[in-house]
């Protein structure tokens, strides 16, 4: 990891700003298996990441290499009314899907450049993601197995567990929910 220095910005027009700059990432991270996406799903994500950068707690990390942007993580507060839980598939216990505004943070983003894998990157992103949170909890969503195997596979070592299987969207794929607690 050495050379790469990370920054964390908070909501805030500044952090705005910066997912355009994350795009290019989030374009070339998601071209490849298993995901497949293309210019439609990155213009999707720019919408869809201003929108959850307006949302209480938004966060966004990045990390460079000199001026090469190489990863970037996003994530922000569950609202007290969020639709998050009601997209699992199979029901969870009440009490458990109750979110106060302040109980769950989701990490809706982490991606990381092919080149640059494998260093530690992404775990710092992470960590530097959900640093100081006042957190029960923080969720986040992955491809089912066998796709994925290398995010999963950090996800299981950060504590995550799985809760279900949710789909957030007609016609989007199945995601596995996990969950962990911060660290």
């Amino acid at each position: 990891m050495t050379g790469v220095v990370f920054e964390r910005l908070e909501r805030s027009e500044e952090a705005v700003k910066r997912l355009e700059a994350v795009v290019p990432v989030y374009r070339e991270v998601y071209a490849e298996p298993p995901y497949r996406e293309g210019p439609r799903d990155a213009a999707g994500f720019l919408l869809r990441a201003r929108r959850q950068a307006t949302r209480s707690g938004f966060r966004l990390v990045v990390a460079r290499d000199d001026d090469e942007l190489v990863g970037f993580s996003a994530g922000y507060w569950l609202p007290a009314d969020t639709g998050w839980w009601r997209a699992v598939q199979e029901p969870l216990p009440g009490a458990f899907v109750q979110e106060s505004g302040r109980r769950t943070f989701n990490v809706a983003e982490l991606a990381v450049r092919k080149a640059w894998r494998r260093r530690g990157i992404a775990a710092e992103l992470h960590r530097r993601l959900i640093s100081g949170l006042e957190a029960e909890r923080v969720t986040l969503t992955v491809r089912p197995e066998p796709e994925a195997a290398p995010a999963r596979a950090a996800y299981a070592a950060w504590g995550y567990r799985k809760v279900g299987r949710a789909r957030y969207g007609d016609g989007s794929p199945a995601y596995d929910v996990l969950v962990s607690s911060p660290r």
